[in-house]
């Protein structure tokens, strides 16, 4: 007996995530033909709309492969699907993008350079062979180039390169890799290089002549500034200590990590990288992340690298080439090289050539451009493994615009713009939320108006005007005075709050009242003063504070931030003891006793500062947070070390004595490699044993096991490995964030986690 035909549907399924800029349309194209199924797939404005046509089980099977065979940097999530009539047309098509229906865009980040994009790069008589903007539907620019949504070529910055016969064939063949891959381009159509120095031969036409002229000045140990993806690199010899101690001193950078950018060979692409550094799984894999970002990487010495890449540290920045450009450079140059931002100290990346030239003129000796416009920065991303996992220090390319899902929807449209240093930015609508890539330190006119574009550019590429703007409570923060003056409902989140509403909101957790230490430099507190070494109890928008560290008087408020002998002095004088630091100023001390500009402040950053001072005698600081750093690297395991005491204040809160771990230190004053050894270690045990009395003593009181370590002082692996170890041998259930910076770049998350959870 014959079997009765399969029954033919017609059903529209709606996709939403990541499904533009990733080769996604194609994918369904394929899909579509393979399963035999009628219809059409085409944008919608951020999502993607797909109509088929055939029996039930192949549209069942097409609804579950679409999502478990997408390609790698999709991310589709089924959000719809419904019966509809049938399609007009027979056979399956890519219909035109639509712009009429209501936006659901997701903007997608930068992309790496692929592996198939790699071997055509290198492939002898491939027409992209060494062509340094080689590109697919799986790597290469995006947010940087994109000026509006929807994501096609005449919404980006490509539309100045009209496509030749042969790059057309590709972008309108559904079968091709290369099938709209947006900024497609050869070296007949595409952007191309110039070399550019002030005392050079022209070293002729052609992007190869500029690629070796760019080649010879690294091989002369000169420094040399590059056009990347998201703006420009600084690139020197990373074996040559000359080249470095030149770049160190243009850029006024004495002390600063610089990272290193490794050429990708051998079968893992980690050939070179092992023969300095013997990375850990958990740093190998984020090495290898199709973000690429800096990974932190620890080394008892740097081998074959510069002894001054990285001064005072056990560890490196290491990443590897992303963009075609950068593997060029290191193939023909044969080595690891220095590749720090091309920037001002502090601020954002540069991205055109006429500014390159004109602020890092006494940095760079010659410049490597190309015509390709960057319509925005984008900065590197930075990560470092703490606890076996790799977190982010620095959003940046790669990984933001970073998407993710509030809990709660927020009411109206948000605009949270974060607080002074390391800024980004977040709109959230809905259950949506946006944080921008790293924008930088506020406090010069370059760095406010790349925040105030990022800002726009947020609400304009999401086609989202926000109502609400939040910010930080410190009223002369340039974000803070940006927001009174936006025109806009405006509410504050106080720093620390802010701090631990990321943390939880981050995990889901934000129903579940949790103790939150929120460790940083210095964030204006409640009372007026300088808060950053506090722990609060309850949820996002009902945080108590219940316990923080002793409070000191810090002579020359925000100047102690980089000079650590400030805070020695402090923290000595607190307890009627002489400081052995040489204090520069003797007034500071007259000044302090009568309390002019001697603000109080609980901060761990700051403690952090004076004990890197008493030990190191570290005074003067060139970049923020130096001291803990060199701490943290000279540390080891202490044979002993003493319990700080934990007593109650007037208040009702408890307060963390640092009292018996300066009168430690200052007994020991070590003066050997290894008793400064530790004196450091001691100083990481003696905080982390604190965390677990603080914690201890707050579950009895409130009933909460859950636990989070957020804010700058917990990029410090040391101290948040050894808190997690005591926390967790005693039952807690310990956070530590995942997606977002724990330091000041997840504040904008925070503001927003924090406004809604007010709404409870």
């Amino acid at each position: 007996m014959a079997q009765p035909a399969p029954a033919v549907v017609t059903r529209r399924l709606l996709l939403s995530g990541r499904v533009q800029g990733v080769g996604f349309r194609p994918f369904v194209y394929r899909l579509a033909h393979e399963l035999g199924l009628d219809g059409f797939v085409r944008n919608l404005r951020g999502d993607v709309e797909v109509v088929l046509r055939g029996p039930v089980e192949s549209i069942e099977r097409f609804a579950r492969d679409v999502i478990d065979r997408a390609p790698p940097l999709a991310r589709p999530m089924l959000v719809g699907q419904t019966a509809v009539d049938a399609p007009a047309e027979p056979g399956f098509h890519i219909a035109p993008s639509s712009a009429a229906l209501q936006p659901q865009i997701s903007v997608p980040p930068d992309f790496f350079c692929c592996p198939e994009c790699l071997a055509e790069l290198a492939r002898p008589g491939d027409r992209r062979q060494r062509y340094a903007f080689i590109n697919c539907t799986q790597c290469g620019p995006r947010y940087t180039l994109i000026e509006a949504l929807p994501y096609d070529r005449p919404n980006t910055t490509m539309r100045a390169f009209p496509l030749c016969d042969a790059c057309h064939r590709e972008y309108a063949d559904p079968l091709d890799r290369r099938f709209h891959a947006e900024p497609v381009a050869c070296p007949v159509c595409g952007p191309h290089l110039e070399f550019a120095a002030p005392d050079a031969k022209n070293p002729g036409e052609g992007d190869d002549n500029a690629l070796a002229a760019a080649v010879a000045v690294l091989r002369d140990g000169h420094v040399l500034a590059v056009k990347g993806i998201g703006g420009y690199h600084l690139l020197c010899d990373a074996r040559s200590e000359a080249a470095v101690a030149r770049l160190r001193e243009r850029k006024h950078r004495p002390d600063k990590p610089l990272a290193v950018l490794y050429p990708w060979r051998g079968p893992d692409g980690l050939d070179d990288v092992r023969d300095d550094f013997d990375p850990e799984p958990a740093a190998r894999d984020a090495l290898l992340d199709p973000a690429r970002s800096i990974v932190l990487l620890r080394t008892g010495s740097p081998r074959g690298l510069a002894p001054n890449i990285a001064p005072g540290l056990a560890e490196v920045g290491v990443f590897l080439p992303y963009s075609p450009l950068h593997q060029l450079l290191l193939d023909d140059f044969g080595g690891p090289l220095v590749a720090t931002s091309g920037n001002v100290s502090g601020e954002p990346v540069l991205t055109s050539a006429t500014e390159a030239q004109e602020r890092l003129a006494g940095v760079a000796d010659a410049f490597l451009h190309h015509d390709r416009l960057i319509t925005r920065p984008a900065d590197d991303s930075v990560v470092r493994v703490i606890a076996g996992r790799a977190r982010p220090i620095r959003l940046g390319r790669g990984i933001a615009p970073l998407e993710l899902t509030l809990p709660r929807a927020v009411p109206r449209p948000v605009l949270a713009v974060g607080g002074h240093l390391k800024t980004t930015v977040a709109l959230a609508w809905g259950s949506r939320i946006v944080v921008s890539p790293h924008v930088g330190d506020m406090g010069t006119l370059r760095s406010e108006q790349v925040f105030a574009q990022v800002a726009a550019d947020l609400q304009r590429l999401y086609d989202v005007r926000a109502e609400i703007v939040l910010s930080d409570a410190h009223p002369d923060y340039a974000t803070t005075r940006w927001a009174r003056a936006s025109g806009l409902a405006h509410q504050l989140v106080q720093h620390h709050r802010a701090h631990a509403s990321a943390l939880v909101t981050e995990h889901g957790r934000m129903d579940a009242p949790a103790i939150v230490f929120a460790w940083d430099g210095v964030g204006l507190g409640d009372d007026g003063t300088l808060w950053g070494g506090e722990t609060f109890v309850g949820t996002p928008g009902h945080w108590q504070r219940a316990a923080h560290l002793r409070p000191f008087r810090l002579p020359g408020g925000d100047r102690a931030g980089r000079a650590p002998w400030r805070s020695a002095a402090a923290v000595c004088w607190d307890l009627g003891r002489d400081c052995p630091v040489v204090i520069p100023d003797p007034i500071v001390r007259t000044a302090w006793e009568r309390r002019v500009n001697s603000p109080q402040s609980s901060a761990a950053g700051r403690l952090f500062d004076a004990a890197s001072a008493i030990i190191l005698g570290l005074c003067e600081t060139s970049f923020e947070g130096q001291g803990p750093m060199w701490l943290e690297a000279i540390a080891r395991d202490p044979a002993a070390f003493p319990r700080l005491e934990l007593r109650s204040t007037a208040e009702g809160r408890l307060e963390l004595d640092w009292a018996p771990l300066v009168d430690w230190l200052l007994q020991a004053s070590p003066t050997s490699a290894a008793g400064r050894a530790d004196c450091a270690g001691a100083v990481h045990a003696s905080l982390a044993d604190g965390i677990v009395q603080v914690a201890g003593r707050l579950r009895a009181l409130s009933g909460s096991s859950i636990v989070g370590l957020t804010g700058g002082v917990f990029q410090n692996r040391r101290l948040t490995e050894a808190a997690l170890a005591g926390l967790s041998a005693r039952g807690f259930d310990v956070l530590l964030p995942v997606q977002l910076p724990c330091n000041d770049g997840g504040l904008s998350y925070g503001q927003v986690a924090d406004f809604i959870g007010r709404k409870v």
